[in-house]
């Protein structure tokens, strides 16, 4: 990239389709409901008849998660099960249907699927995270039913370094069309803006599938945030049969509303194809005007205003829940993300459901979007534990070559219309050192970097890294083909050895992971190079690499949240160094990433006994609890963004006021346990208050208290806190909750957060953990939900 680089934004979520670009006139319908699953060999062919052996269940559906822990399964995947599954739906097909087609529209499959309607193969997927779509037309039976069946083989179960889910585990679609319709995913709208004025550029793709060449007539209508039309355009078309048509449509207008993190301005773009007068196709785009700015000496700015992007990098899970996870989870999740501090997220390491894209939309966050974790050889997948022993190579590599062009052109036209997404990238860390590339940089010596050999020094019969290059070039060619708007890039794990490559200059710009060493010396070596950090540790010395350094835009935590897989020695879930636990509560970590990237006044105190650690450890892992021996040492440590902060316990002062610590963030105190209110202040530089935060010592658990209840559409998100008489949340608690429902509701799953209860997850029982639990509950009418424990006062909630 030479110099600065100035990129338009480009926006289009699909209001009326959930991610995808409508190509029927009306709304296309969710097939959510009714259908039946089943893990039984079925020998391999599609059934027209769904016997006692499978069982009912609706979409999105993650198998896996629903399957035992088990010691003898693979803890890349979390100690969960892989397998063959079956699933299958009757659709009646009005016979008022003739001669419209019928699409059918998967956002997601884990994986290796293949989706037959009527006994007739419609076509196989073997990327588990890309959206896809067959047209069932051909085998449809109007005025019947039809049945649809989709084979998903997760045998390899140890396939992913993380957890994958297996199944169905997002949303399946039915869309009917007229055979003259709007392509899929076929509206592309991008913005430049100059000044005052915005120009949203829109490319409109046409299907011909009918007999004759059609006449048409492309309307395209802007509405700004308030819902009124600020511009609109007519074009005609004429499109042969058999054949499709690109339309390109200028639309102008003054002083346009910009899109950014706090203030998330959405346009709306309603594109209507008229047929001798009659409409016969629309989609409804959301979109608006932003721009970026990339440049090697200042880094990146948001519509001309330099920031940092304070990034996490986040999976695909959601605890108990696995790979199926409610739209209404992600939104909790993300505003708890943005409370903390956080503007950015990178989709590690794959397309992610549309629900996510659309709510970074419309909260405004930024979105790193990411294809692949390995191209063209597996890396290693750990058996008995993250880094323990002998590894697996089972993989998404043995269908790169034939799949991975399409993939990643569906992934940047189903995803390019985002107002989130800035920047497209095509791999995390494909260039490891020896796992499996190699080059003779490894072994170290004069004008390499390295005093010594590095990674087990160069490898001969490994694959050669200089590949790289090659391979990239070809990648970022099909993203151009489809999007010049945005940068491409990819997280860089081996940059010594990358930089023998032409790997870093095939991209736009370059994502190091855990390289900040690098950051000063490569900027000096290749002056043209956009520097950020693509993945990172916790440390306060990797976000002042940022903040310290202009040139750097930001960085990418690892990781924003926890998740299943890629665990440790058993009992172990899952990773567990997020921001956010598995239940989507802030832990200590998040407090104090808060404290150094939150602009609203915080103060928060977590202890624990000085003997622990030693004098000089300070962690940023301390939970808040106030409950010790009396006179036992403890350390109470305080995550602030307070210029100084004082600690008071039961009113009265027992820590002295103490600055703020720039080396460490962290202020602290090691006085002697006394039971009650302890309770920070935290001052501004003349000594006023500015934030409180307090603990308090609890009794033992009497009863179960509701803390918080939300509702979005048919999901119920109960949290329960163990209390004391005194209705003091008792943090030691794990007493099991017991959960009763009477009334048309399903339990999805209980989430304590805990990473190393291995216990049934599949029951109404679970233990809490620090004092708390998480019920999720599918409710379809009036419910009555009782919460119980042996000793305890139960509690019960009524919803509707």
């Amino acid at each position: 990239m030479n110099k600065k680089v100035f990129l338009p934004a480009l926006l289009a979520l699909l209001l009326l389709t959930n991610g995808y670009a409508q190509v029927s006139f009306g709304t296309p319908g969710k097939i959510n409901k009714d259908w039946y699953f089943t893990l039984k060999n079925i020998e391999d062919r599609p059934v027209s008849t769904f016997d006692d052996s499978w069982q009912k269940t609706d979409l999105p559906h993650d198998w896996s998660v629903r399957e035992p822990l088990s010691p003898t399964l693979a803890s890349a995947t979390g100690y969960l099960p892989g397998g063959i599954g079956w699933y299958g739906k009757i659709l009646f097909v009005p016979q008022e249907k003739q001669g419209e087609k019928l699409f059918l529209y998967f956002e997601g499959v884990y994986n290796r699927s293949e989706v037959f309607i009527n006994g007739n193969s419609l076509g196989k997927r073997p990327n588990g995270y890309l959206s896809f779509m067959y047209d069932a037309t051909p085998y449809v039976q109007y005025g019947q039913d039809n049945y649809i069946t989709v084979r998903v083989d997760h045998s390899q179960h140890a396939d992913s370094r993380w957890y994958t889910g297996s199944g169905i585990y997002r949303n399946v679609w039915a869309i009917y069309s007229n055979p003259v319709h709007i392509a899929q995913w076929g509206v592309y709208a991008y913005p430049v803006v100059e000044k005052n004025k915005g120009i949203l550029k829109v490319e409109v793709e046409i299907e011909n599938e009918s007999a004759a060449q059609s006449t048409l007539t492309v309307v395209s209508e802007l509405y700004d945030p308030h819902g009124a039309k600020v511009a609109s355009r007519s074009n005609k078309a004429n499109v042969a049969s058999g054949a499709k048509s690109k339309i390109n449509v200028d639309l102008r207008v003054t002083k346009p509303s910009l899109w950014s993190i706090d203030t998330p301005a959405c346009y709306t773009l309603l594109t209507k194809i008229l047929k001798d007068g009659k409409e016969i196709d629309r989609t409804s785009t959301t979109t608006g005007f932003r721009t970026f700015t990339f440049d090697p000496g200042k880094g990146f700015a948001l519509n001309g205003q330099w920031i940092k992007m304070k990034g996490v990098c986040i999976h695909h899970d959601a605890g108990v829940l696995g790979a199926a996870v409610p739209r209404e989870v992600w939104r909790q999740r993300l505003l708890t993300l943005k409370d903390i501090g956080c503007n950015a997220i990178r989709t590690s390491h794959n397309p992610q459901a549309p629900d996510l894209y659309e709510l970074c939309d419309e909260l405004g966050m930024l979105v790193l979007d990411e294809a692949f974790d390995e191209w063209e050889f597996p890396k290693r997948k750990w058996i008995k534990g993250w880094n323990v022993g002998e590894p697996l190579f089972q993989g998404s590599y043995d269908f790169f070559e034939e799949w991975a062009e399409r993939d990643l052109a569906d992934m940047v036209r189903r995803d390019r219309n985002h107002l989130s997404v800035f920047a497209w990238s095509i791999g995390n860390e494909v260039d490891y050192p020896n796992d499996p590339y190699s080059h003779p940089v490894l072994d170290g010596g004069k004008d390499t970097g390295f005093t010594q050999p590095m990674f087990g020094g160069y490898k001969k019969d490994a694959p050669d890294a200089i590949r790289l290059g090659s391979i990239a070039k070809r990648l970022v060619k099909v993203i151009k083909d489809y999007d010049k708007s945005r940068p491409t890039t990819a997280g860089l794990a081996g940059v010594a050895m990358s930089n023998q490559t032409e790997y870093p200059g095939a991209l736009d710009i370059a994502g190091y992971n855990y390289t900040e060493s690098f950051y000063i010396s490569d900027h000096e070596k290749y002056p043209d190079r956009v520097i950020y950090g693509s993945e990172n540790g916790h440390s306060v010395e990797a976000w002042k690499a940022v903040t310290n350094h202009e040139h750097i835009f930001g960085q990418f935590l690892w990781t924003g949240i926890d998740y299943l897989g890629e665990s440790g020695r058993w009992p172990s879930r899952g990773f567990y160094t997020g921001l956010i636990d598995f239940g989507g509560f802030i832990k200590p970590r998040g407090y104090f990433r808060q404290s150094l990237w939150s602009g609203k006044p915080m103060s928060y105190i977590g202890a624990y006994p000085i003997s622990q650690q030693g004098t000089k450890f300070l962690s940023q892992d301390a939970w808040p609890i106030w409950n010790y021996e009396v006179d036992q040492t403890i350390r109470v440590v305080c995550y602030t963004n307070a210029t100084q902060a004082r600690l008071e316990l039961n009113g009265q002062l027992i820590g002295e006021t103490k600055p703020y610590d720039d080396k460490t963030g962290i202020i602290h105190w090691d006085i002697p346990f006394r039971p009650g209110k302890l309770e920070v202040v935290g001052l501004d530089h003349t000594g006023k208050e500015r934030s409180r935060y307090a603990l308090q010592t609890s009794s033992r658990p009497y009863e179960i208290n509701v803390e918080k209840i939300s509702k979005d559409g048919d999901l119920a998100c109960i949290v329960l806190q163990i209390v004391d008489e005194k209705g003091i949340p008792v943090m030691l608690s794990d007493n099991e909750i017991t959960c009763n429902i009477q009334g048309p509701a399903r339990l999805l799953g209980l989430e304590a957060s805990n990473n190393h209860d291995m216990t049934d997850y599949t029951d109404n029982k679970h233990r809490v953990f620090h004092g708390r639990i998480l019920a999720y509950i599918q409710i379809a009418g009036e419910v009555e939900i009782r919460f119980t424990s042996p000793w305890l006062k139960g509690v019960s909630v009524s919803l509707d």
